[in-house]
């Protein structure tokens, strides 16, 4: 049997039938192996310059305030240019700044101000990728297709991320040191942008009166969607909060409670973030065979709120294996939601607005996350790092709660219905229903 043959009967491998959605496929796979190795390094080297939560809560407000201060820039630029050229842009970026924090350690002159403007390079190319990825792949597969691109998409993200990445980390760290594996995550950047400028040149149609007036009127129609659908800025709306409560906390001290309450090792917390991996990737195998559920807001706010719940069992955790097993489920229910949001996003909302409503969708989900770095060292330090965990989870999960029942989502369910196998096919998925 051919490749395209064993394509062709594996439904979340579909998409990859596609070439220009195999190349976006291939360079995302690799780079985020990437990701996943800097989750580790940047962690560990933060901890070898400085030994407490908040040296890394002060890394990672530089590395996120970048991203939410440009994402609504880079979601005006993904619907006025070529999508496909502003991830190269944002790969070499993001290369070169990574590529210099691995030189200087290697060297042994990094110091924690070198790190602090590096990441916000880092944070800013992420900023231009992000709505132009999200943005681009209803434009690579046919909307039938878009659950098994999402859930492919979800399926490489944690085997990358969360998988590979931070157990070839964890490796590498604790056998060359943080400075060798920066430098190997600089090069996946190189490879993601190769398979780029691989891919055929998307050109948007050209637009009239591009200035700063039209950027703003770009904003502002953007900013309109969002705010007449009810399933969408409410869904932004607890993504920001919920993150809030629990980001800062889980980078920040689930390293330190491995580090230094369990007496683990870098590869013992590449272990940890690999176990959110597996579990993703379980969730998005479910997806890509069963397909969009007719609750989708229901399962959607459901998985989220179990999977920040489990937060919690870090805080209370005596061994690594219960932060495993935690992990794993908490996996599933992130990828899970994630899937059902991104297909949401795709059929929902007109293909001219998807960067714009992108860059709303990733500001509003990252833009207390700066916030959320900033006051888990000193509220670590007030109440103890396993305390914080705990509330973490408590708080992110409830809140997720507390929006889904409040009124108006029971009626944002019927809207939000999937549409017929039929209408998929010819792409007549109404893309602005009223919330």
């Amino acid at each position: 049997m051919n490749v395209r043959a064993r394509i062709g009967r594996s439904r979340i491998l579909q998409p990859l039938g596609f070439r220009d959605f195999a190349l976006l496929w291939t360079g995302m796979t690799v780079s985020l192996i990437g990701d996943g190795i800097y989750f580790v390094a940047i962690a560990w080297q933060v901890y070898e310059l400085s030994n407490a939560p908040t040296a890394l809560s002060v890394v990672g407000v530089a590395w996120t305030l970048p991203n939410v201060l440009l994402l609504l820039v880079g979601g005006v630029l993904s619907d006025r240019f070529d999508r496909r050229r502003l991830m190269i842009v944002s790969d070499v970026v993001r290369a070169v700044a990574i590529g210099a924090i691995g030189a200087l350690s290697v060297s042994g002159q990094l110091e924690l101000w070198h790190l602090l403007v590096l990441v916000a390079f880092y944070g800013a190319g992420e900023a231009l990728f992000a709505p132009a990825f999200q943005a681009i792949v209803p434009e690579l597969v046919p909307q039938e297709h878009l659950v098994q691109a999402n859930s492919l998409d979800m399926l490489m993200r944690p085997l990358g991320a969360q998988l590979v990445g931070p157990a070839v980390g964890g490796v590498l760290v604790a056998a060359f040191g943080a400075g060798t594996a920066f430098l190997l995550d600089a090069t996946t950047f190189g490879v993601s942008a190769v398979c780029l400028w691989a891919m055929r040149p998307r050109p948007l149609p050209p637009r009239a009166e591009l200035g700063v007036r039209t950027a703003l009127g770009d904003l502002a129609e953007g900013f309109r969607f969002v705010r007449a659908h009810a399933w969408l800025w409410r869904t932004l709306c607890a993504a920001g909060v919920s993150l809030l409560f629990f980001f800062g906390p889980v980078e920040v001290l689930l390293p330190y409670v491995v580090k230094n309450d369990l007496g683990g090792s870098s590869t013992d917390f590449g272990i940890a973030l690999a176990a959110v991996g597996v579990g993703s990737i379980l969730g998005a195998i479910v997806m890509g065979r069963r397909g969009v559920p007719r609750r989708q807001l229901t399962v959607m706010y459901t998985a989220w709120a179990i999977g920040i719940g489990l937060i919690a069992v870090f805080g209370l955790a005596t061994a690594l294996w219960q932060i495993v097993i935690a992990s794993v489920i908490r996996g599933v229910g992130a990828t899970v939601g994630l899937v059902l949001w991104m297909t949401l996003i795709h059929t929902r909302v007109p293909r001219e607005l998807l960067g714009r409503v992108s860059a709303f969708d990733w500001m509003m989900s990252l833009s207390l996350i700066p916030i959320s770095f900033a006051l888990t060292g000193p509220i670590a330090a007030a109440i103890g790092a396993r305390e914080t965990l705990v509330a973490a989870g408590v708080l992110g999960s409830a809140v997720i709660c507390v929006l889904f029942v409040a009124p108006g989502m029971r009626e944002s369910e019927r809207d939000v219905a999937p549409a017929s196998a039929y209408d998929l096919a010819r792409g007549d998925a109404d893309p602005g229903t009223e919330g």
